[in-house]
């Protein structure tokens, strides 16, 4: 199949997106687009501060550009929309930046080109709510005069190891014939191969499955952990005692925040409902996972009282506010939840954070960051996020930030239990 002649733009720039410009800037004409003007500006600059991807990574797509004028897209013949699909503040699946992505690429397609979707959404939205978009603002007709694919994002921020090349992609095309160009253009970046799907719906049903088990997964551990704690017992040791059998699942206990496993699930049980199907499992592990940063409240509290540490005024330090480890996504950050729970305790909340950016805390939070907590100050500190920097701190430099009597909370098994007070 000759896929000399293709033209490609990727619709937003984010983790998903510039990775995969970048690839296919490595091969193919590629323009990379995106409505937001810094963003732009900083990619021509040759730096992304995503850091999911290198300056000398975006320095070897020769034929990768970046743009926010729509008018350039119009030569571009196959279009690649990775647009974030959030939830709203009723848990329900927010598809504005989906259709708005839709509504322009109908003002720049022409007879022939395909659009396809990387962004998670529901079985059944790219065919029933973004194409008919694209049939109204552009006035072609669909499946004759353009078409459509879906090949679902598998990007992990933050991993170096699991990059999208080495990823195994999911594709999938809206007629057989379309189907196979999907799967052969991704298969000419993609290192790990492909899996071609049957149908769109199938492409996307699976990609909103994935992050969905492993919510329900999690859940499992968390309310694990809530009950071995009422029985004095350590969540890891059992967890590690239970690994030693070959099939047992190594998931952890912690916050299920970000932009896939706290979201995706919310995009399914939207859609069962919508055909009379009550979801009872996936909604009881989206209410546990949840209440995690109100559990991780409520533990502190009583171990300080315990401490006798009062609580009314006390000083508390949060370490980490990203989402996960070893990187800057502030995405859905459950840290948020803790900080939330902790003021209404009105307990004073200091949140220290090495890898995000101060600008979007303060933006996307209201909060204000600090670079060099001082020490001896704080009733209580919990270790929330496992950065490097924090377990190359060490113990004694993390408890030296507390004052004589305090609590020192640790989520993510960072240090020796024989170091910290509690464990979730």
């Amino acid at each position: 199949m000759d896929l000399s002649n293709k033209k490609i733009a990727i619709i937003g720039l984010g983790y998903v997106g510039l990775p995969l410009a970048v690839e296919f800037g490595k091969k193919y004409q590629t323009i990379g687009f995106d409505i937001n003007l810094e963003r732009i500006v900083e990619l021509n600059a040759g730096s992304d501060s995503t850091l999911e991807v290198s300056d000398n990574e975006l320095a070897s797509a020769e034929y990768l550009q970046f743009s926010c004028n729509t008018d350039e897209l119009k030569q571009a013949n196959v279009y690649i929309v990775t647009v974030p699909t959030p939830i709203d503040n009723h848990k329900q699946p927010d598809l504005t930046p989906l259709i708005k992505a839709s509504k322009m690429l109908g003002s720049v397609i022409n007879k022939t080109d395909v659009i396809i979707y990387e962004s998670t959404v529901y079985p059944g939205a790219t065919e029933e709510e973004c194409i008919p978009v694209v049939e109204q603002a552009s006035g072609l007709v669909f499946n004759k005069e353009f078409f459509a694919g879906y090949s679902p994002e598998r990007i992990n921020p933050g991993d170096k190891a699991h990059r999208v090349t080495n990823i195994l992609k999911v594709t999938s095309g809206s007629t057989p014939e379309i189907a196979e160009i999907v799967d052969q253009l991704y298969k000419s970046i993609i290192i790990a191969g492909t899996h071609k799907a049957s149908s769109i719906k199938v492409a996307e049903a699976a990609k909103v499955i994935e992050n969905t088990q492993r919510d329900v997964n999690i859940a499992l551990i968390n309310e694990l952990s809530i009950i071995f704690n009422k029985l004095n017992i350590d969540t890891l040791e059992v967890l590690e005692a239970a690994g030693t059998k070959w099939n047992f699942l190594p998931f952890r206990p912690g916050l299920v925040g970000g932009h896939c496993i706290g979201v995706d699930p919310y995009y399914l049980t939207h859609k069962a409902q919508s055909v009379g199907y009550h979801p009872e499992m996936i909604l009881a592990g989206r209410r546990l996972n949840d209440g995690m940063g109100t559990y991780v409240v409520s533990q502190l509290v009583k171990q300080m009282l315990k401490n006798k540490i009062q609580v009314d005024g006390a000083n508390v330090l949060v370490m980490g506010l990203t989402f996960k480890e070893n990187c800057p996504d502030l995405r859905n950050t459950k840290v948020t939840d803790i900080i939330t729970e902790l003021n209404e305790y009105n307990i004073h909340v200091d949140v220290t954070d090495p890898w995000c950016s101060y600008e979007e805390a303060a933006a996307e939070y209201n909060l204000s960051l600090i670079q060099s907590p001082k020490k001896g100050k704080y009733d209580a500190i919990i270790l929330a996020v496992a950065h490097r920097e924090f377990k190359e701190l060490g113990e004694d430099n993390i408890k030296a930030l507390g004052k004589e009597n305090h609590v020192l909370y640790d989520l993510k098994y960072l240090l020796d239990k024989s170091k910290v007070d509690m464990r979730l």
